[in-house]
């Protein structure tokens, strides 16, 4: 059992696993934060988006726009 935990504590295969799983760790909350805090200027974005996209499709069906 000994022997086991020395072998365990010297290998390194694990390791870049746990990096990577961190580093996703991290983005994921650093998205999260600048989703959170960013919330009303992404609405605004996504509005205005969306009316123009309507008046377009409006436009196009219409026939105008030539």
């Amino acid at each position: 059992m000994i022997e086991w935990l020395r072998r365990f504590s010297r290998e390194e295969e694990g390791q870049d696993l746990i990096e990577y799983s961190l580093l996703i760790v991290f983005v994921t909350i650093a998205s999260a934060c600048f989703l959170i805090y960013n919330k009303d200027s992404i609405t605004g974005v996504v509005n205005t988006t969306d009316s123009n996209l309507t008046a377009a499709g409006s436009v196009a069906k219409a026939g105008g726009g030539q």
